[in-house]
């Protein structure tokens, strides 16, 4: 840590603005998510606690923010509700269940799996990101609720008359300060003074509003304060560690881990997008899933990136570890000792900047640009957008890519053409121009006259590329159709590995191929080939 100090003298000052900012930030969120989660909220302050410290430190995105995430929360319900309808041990079935999602994301790491984020096309990561603005936005709603027990029934409406004003004007007068404040100046960090001065109005004035104390008691918490994160051994002296209880955590595993990889990672690439920098997406899930390991064996709730907060914190001129860790540090010394100082902070004052947070996350651009782009992308943004807010992200996800592969498959497929015509010597030339793969196998296929065809054919690949086996499988039955017509064919300007494939695949091809070939042409796409492998 004292290495990261001496590394950023110069931004030392945004660094630790940015995190108190976020540290104020993380709190109202940490506890939302545990109660969503259905545990007590200093587990969910804990996991955002351990996840941000691991992940700044070890991680692979500088000024990222990590911690206990709502993605990630509305599963966790679920493998709780199971463990305490069990034997009651809700808890210790998170706990056990994050130990497997660490070890998961782990070996996506070891094994090189976050490049494949890369792949994630644009308007798959433009969805996302309107997709989170819009949840972000909608979980803040919440905070306009209030809570009553009358006869020992609780009851939750939403604010009235008074006190939706204040709400709101408090609201309001959050997101103006952050707005107008860095016109004036950029030296004092327009998040963490908006806090501040806010909860100094309310404080100072006596006015009667939802604060962060008021907000977790009414939650069913009694309060944030608590002691240092302790190792939970009940994970292993109270469960029974056989088959049944593999089967039933296993696939909340695979989900968790595979939601918080997509975050994660989605996130590294938009704030790498807003840095002009690039992250490095196989440490970044080494250290996720270390850090939920971690929680797993000290009492943590688990997590992932945190979109928002890693809004917040690159807004607020954190760009490196030290923003991260500061953020973590003060979320423990919060729990250890400001506990009533903190639990003071109006909810307004927080929702304010999570609204700014709205503002800056999605991407207005798309409302401009959806009748410019193709109409299978603009699908594609709407899609995911939709599918964030209603289902989860790594269904969003998924399907957007699956969606825009598919879209992709088709487009390619139709490129395929075959120029034909005949040589001096009577031989019937074949030139096939575009991808062959197994969308355009069809296509391709229908382009030959096999019955009506002279005795002689040449097929010249020089302008196209066998893309995958299927496309290997239809260049061999057009092959077996023209011998067993009695006719003689060619094979020209195959790359390098479609030929070593065809010839591994059948003797039949090792005279037909032909590799010798004076076209200058031919040498230029075959090095291209290989330098793109």
């Amino acid at each position: 840590m004292f290495k990261l100090i001496l590394n950023q003298p110069k931004n030392l000052k945004n660094e630790l603005f940015s995190g108190l900012t976020v540290a104020l930030a993380l709190v109202p969120e940490a506890v939302a998510f545990a109660f969503v989660a259905g545990v007590d909220p200093l587990i969910g302050l804990y996991g955002a606690f351990m996840m941000g410290l691991i992940t700044s430190i070890f991680g692979g995105r500088p000024g990222m923010i990590s911690g206990a995430t709502g993605a990630m929360a509305v599963v966790m319900v679920s493998l709780v509700k199971i463990g305490e309808d069990h034997d009651g041990l809700g808890l210790e079935y998170l706990f056990i269940t994050l130990l497997f999602v660490g070890v998961i994301q782990i070996l996506a790491g070891v094994f090189r799996l976050g490049k494949f984020v890369r792949l994630i096309p644009h308007p798959v990561m433009m969805g996302f990101v309107n997709g989170l603005a819009i949840v972000i936005f909608l979980s803040q709603l919440g905070m306009f609720k209030s809570t009553t027990i009358t006869d020992g029934v609780k009851e939750v409406n939403w604010l009235q008359g008074s006190e939706l004003l204040i709400m709101l004007g408090l609201v309001a007068l959050t997101m103006v300060i952050m707005y107008l404040l860095p016109k004036l100046t950029k030296k004092i960090p327009a998040a963490l003074t908006a806090i501040i001065l806010v909860a100094c109005i309310t404080i100072f004035s006596g006015a009667d509003v939802s604060t962060v104390g008021s907000f977790i008691r009414d939650g069913g918490g009694e309060g944030i304060s608590g002691g240092l994160p302790t190792f939970e051994s009940g994970t292993f002296t109270e469960i029974s560690f056989d088959w049944e209880l593999i089967r039933t955590i296993f696939p909340f595993a695979l989900i968790l881990a595979a939601i918080g990889l997509i975050e994660s990672l989605m996130t590294l690439n938009l704030i790498d997008e807003l840095t002009d920098t690039r992250g490095n997406a196989n440490r970044e899930c080494i250290a996720q899933g270390g850090a939920n390991i971690v929680n797993g064996l000290f009492g943590g709730m688990g997590g992932c990136a945190m979109i928002g907060q890693s809004i917040i914190n690159i807004n607020s001129g954190g760009r490196g570890r030290l923003s991260g860790i500061i953020a973590a540090i003060t979320l423990l010394m919060f729990i250890l000792f400001g506990a009533s100082l903190i639990e003071q902070v109006p909810i307004a004052a927080l929702v304010g900047v999570m609204f700014m947070v709205v503002i800056g996350t999605f991407a207005w651009s798309s409302f401009r640009i959806l009748s410019k782009i193709p109409k299978s992308d603009a699908l594609v943004l709407i899609l995911v957008s939709s599918l964030t807010v209603v289902f989860d992200l790594a269904i969003a996800v998924f399907t957007g890519i699956i969606v825009s592969a598919l879209v992709f498959s088709w487009e390619n497929a139709k490129r395929i053409r075959a120029r034909k015509y005949l040589k001096e010597d009577g031989t019937k030339v074949y030139e096939i121009w575009g991808p062959l793969f197994f969308g355009s196998v069809q296509v391709f296929t229908s382009k030959f006259d096999i019955q009506n065809d002279p005795e002689k054919i040449e097929i010249d690949f020089i302008e196209s590329r066998v893309s995958d086996h299927s496309g290997i499988e239809a260049i061999f039955n057009l092959v077996v159709k023209y011998q067993n017509a009695g006719k003689v064919i060619v094979l020209k300007h195959l790359s390098p590995d479609c030929v070593r494939l065809l010839k591994k695949a059948s003797k039949t091809f090792h005279p037909i191929i032909e590799e010798d070939t004076d076209d200058p042409r031919y040498y230029v796409v075959t090095d291209q080939v290989v330098m793109e492998d």
